[in-house]
């Protein structure tokens, strides 16, 4: 089966390679493609917390079933599906952000862990029990 998706939105980083160490204090920006209107974010400014799903468009191809957690060789390996690897087998990411304004056909977000020109292939509204997460 192959399964074809397309980005609905790009990701604007502080993050432009993914050699430094990526976190998640910091503020991005995601703007839609031109294949959406603001239309698609009616709304939005009622959510707090947005689960912005990504593909990891840097990660090297290899996929790896074990690795040390953030490629840190002190901390025992761990099985892939319990870490948030690049090197996963689709290359899909997700994260759970807090939302901090809008502005047209582009977000403002906290806590997003992405690099730099992401591509963003859905968002939806976070699970209400995020409200109180920590960042």
């Amino acid at each position: 089966m192959k399964i074809e998706l397309t980005p609905i939105a790009y990701i604007n980083s502080v993050f432009k390679d993914n050699r430094k160490k990526i976190t998640k204090d910091t503020i991005s920006k995601i703007t839609l493609t031109d294949d959406f209107t603001e239309d698609a974010f009616y709304g939005i400014e009622k959510m707090t917390h947005l689960e912005i799903i990504w593909y990891f468009h840097l990660s090297s191809k290899t996929i790896k079933t074990m690795a040390h957690p953030r490629g840190d060789k002190t901390i025992p390996k761990r099985g892939i599906f319990t870490l948030r690897s690049p090197h996963r087998p689709n290359h899909i990411a997700t994260t759970i952000v807090k939302l901090v304004k809008r502005e047209g056909k582009t977000l403002t977000v906290y806590g997003l862990d992405a690099i730099d020109n992401s591509p963003v292939l859905d968002i939806k509204p976070a699970d209400q029990s995020m409200k109180n997460h920590k960042f």
